[in-house]
């Protein structure tokens, strides 16, 4: 029987707050969103709050562009480190306000799950890891997946806030 599969882009506070309920259980595919989505910053606190989490920190500017960051997460992945990498980032984004378009802020978060600087920076410049995050999205895609974060087991896609609600349920 197929993994569930956890689809996110670490730009999104939504996939952050269903990463911290997630769990190793499905595996962890980050891709990149179509385009930044409204974000209801209230929202978004009162929820992290619900979830016993610190206050979020909002990074300066938000929405920022998290390609950077999702070609380290790819290469974090196909390091075995994916999970603890994409975790360290989210909360680099959202509880210390920290720029993931910011190469710095990136290597940061690689460095609590002991990525080398140096390998993280050549990913950064990979075409192989570039083709690898656009694979993934295009994986997505094809799996149902319209938005994130997103859920995916047996054909079923479990998508938005509702995947949070879907983490808490077992999805």
């Amino acid at each position: 029987m197929e993994r569930p599969v956890f689809y996110y882009d670490l730009g999104s506070p939504w996939c952050w707050l269903a990463a911290e309920r997630v769990g190793g259980g499905p595996e962890w595919v980050p891709v990149l969103a179509a385009g930044p989505s409204a974000v209801d910053r209230e929202e978004v606190e009162r929820r992290a709050a619900a979830d016993g989490h610190p206050p979020v920190v909002w990074p300066e500017p938000f929405p920022f562009d998290a390609r950077t960051a999702m070609l380290a997460a790819t290469f974090a992945k196909e390091a075995g480190r994916g999970v603890a990498f994409s975790l360290a980032a989210m909360r680099q984004a959202f509880l210390a306000g920290r720029d993931l378009s910011v190469v710095d802020n990136v290597l940061i978060a690689a460095a609590a799950c002991e990525l080398h600087p140096r390998a993280v920076v050549k990913a950064l410049e990979s075409d192989r890891v570039a083709a690898a995050l656009d694979a993934a999205s295009a994986r997505a895609a094809a799996a149902g997946v319209r938005e994130l974060p997103a859920l995916v087991d047996g054909g079923r896609v479990v998508a938005g806030t509702e995947a949070i609600t879907g983490v808490d349920a077992g999805t």
